[in-house]
């Protein structure tokens, strides 16, 4: 038995460690050193563009939970993080050299993987493969994946933010849709005047984040033309102050209940999940500093105590429509033979795209030695990650990260938020370990 592995990042490491523990001889195909992507520089696996940090470790938050999770599965990529860290307060900081060693000498040294240092170019037909190449994917094996998955590639990431629903102050907004049409599916945040001169004056002066040397490349050739239509919000206010009430927060259609008017702007929220416990504020687009993006949406009455599950994104980002894709265990739906991993799925982060590179590994081990693929329960993070990118009905797909905002309510509700999301992980490693116990193939 047999698989490849395309890429030797967090999320291919981590698939091909997987692979090789259950008796699988893998290759690993990586194109450094014989070919670098814009942004990386150093030609061991596993390197850490961005920051060297994997965020909090504590449970009783998403970056925390996830990496406990990881850690249940016997990951390669927390094992090299805690031989490697560095100082860091409540956070899991590595130096980035010695883990780039460390993942490096693990996989090379595994007597079951067999590293290739060449570019894959084409899709191998016919073979069991884990495609984990990143949002950085070089151009020829992009046009592969293209060629594969239609009009489902991306080469953009333009995200709105997303606030959990519990946090949104229905006393102020109001669900209508345009006209009385349909359902009532938004959420609205009604504005007067004085409100909307102050949300836009805010907006315009609001500092936005620095672009990698890769994205200004990516943008200075493309130019804002491409992203007309997912525009950052803040580029848009800065054509006029009223051109944004009439774009996303124009008020037509819409009577606000407690006047019976039409409010002066209207600031839209849309279900981001089935459950509607998420919402993505409509056409918010942005590269604003999260910080920034904090302090500025928090001025749109209803969100005054809004809490973000995610802050918008304006950088290059290859990945595909995964829910039109991909299955829950990362294989693509319409080719068994074809899995996929990391950043290229639409799960963003460091412990995301290594956590997707387990499941999906362990998931095409087990298919590989005949046996059930399992599934995994939604009140973990890795589970609500892998439901957010195989869910048919996500319409408008755009990359998540891990969140507390992702997981199913508890049945009590607890009021204080920090216990409420200890008890949120603490119901999430239980179901893992019964799941976990349940299966030879992970013990």
């Amino acid at each position: 038995m047999r698989a490849n592995v395309i890429g030797a990042g967090l999320a291919g490491c981590e698939a091909a460690w997987q692979l090789a523990n259950a008796g699988i001889n893998v290759r690993l195909f990586e194109m450094k050193p014989i070919k670098y992507s814009p942004a990386h520089k150093y030609q061991g696996f596993a390197e850490l563009v961005c920051s060297n940090s994997l965020k909090a470790e504590r449970l009783g938050s998403a970056a925390g939970m996830l990496k406990q999770e990881m850690r249940m599965f016997g990951s390669l990529i927390m094992q090299c993080a805690d031989m490697s860290r560095v100082s860091a307060g409540g956070a899991l900081a590595v130096d980035r050299v010695k883990f780039s060693d460390t993942v490096t000498e693990k996989i090379k040294s595994h007597e079951l993987i067999e590293c290739v240092n060449r570019e894959v170019c084409e899709i191998p037909d016919g073979e069991y493969t884990v495609i984990a190449t990143g949002p950085l994917t070089s151009e020829p094996l992009a046009e592969s994946i293209q060629k594969m998955c239609g009009e489902y590639l991306y080469f953009h990431d333009a995200a709105a933010p997303i606030v959990t629903f519990d946090s949104i102050d229905m006393s102020k907004a109001f669900l209508a849709s345009r006209y009385g049409r349909g359902e009532a599916d938004y959420i609205n945040c009604p504005m007067d005047k004085d409100e909307y001169t102050a949300f836009y004056n805010a907006l315009t002066n609001a500092e936005s984040a620095e672009l990698h040397d890769f994205d200004k490349e990516h943008f200075a050739r493309d130019g804002f033309k491409v992203y007309e239509g997912c525009m950052p919000i803040e580029v848009l206010a800065k054509r006029g102050e009223d051109t944004m009430r009439f774009g996303p927060l124009k008020p037509v259609g819409l009577t606000d209940p407690k006047t019976g008017r039409r409010p002066y702007a209207a600031v839209q929220l849309r279900a981001e999940n089935a459950e509607k416990s998420m919402y993505n504020i409509v056409g918010f687009q942005t590269n604003l500093k999260f910080p920034e993006q904090k302090r500025v949406f928090s001025m749109i009455p209803g969100l005054e105590n809004a809490e973000f599950v995610r802050f918008g994104v304006m950088h290059r980002n290859t990945f595909i429509n995964s829910p039109k894709l991909l299955d829950e265990h990362f294989c693509m739906r319409s080719n068994d033979k074809i899995y996929f991993a990391g950043q290229i799925t639409g799960v963003e982060g460091y412990t995301e795209s290594a956590a997707s590179g387990i499941f999906a590994g362990l998931s095409l081990a087990e298919k590989l030695r005949g046996r059930e693929v399992f599934s995994l329960p939604d009140t973990t993070m890795l589970g609500s990650l892998c439901r957010y990118i195989s869910s048919e009905s996500n319409a408008d797909f755009q990359p998540m990260g891990s969140s507390m905002g992702i997981l199913p309510p508890l049945a009590q509700r607890i009021r204080n938020k920090q216990e409420r999301y200890e008890a949120m992980a603490q119901r999430g490693l239980d179901d893992l370990k019964r799941t976990i116990d349940s299966y030879s193939a992970v013990r």
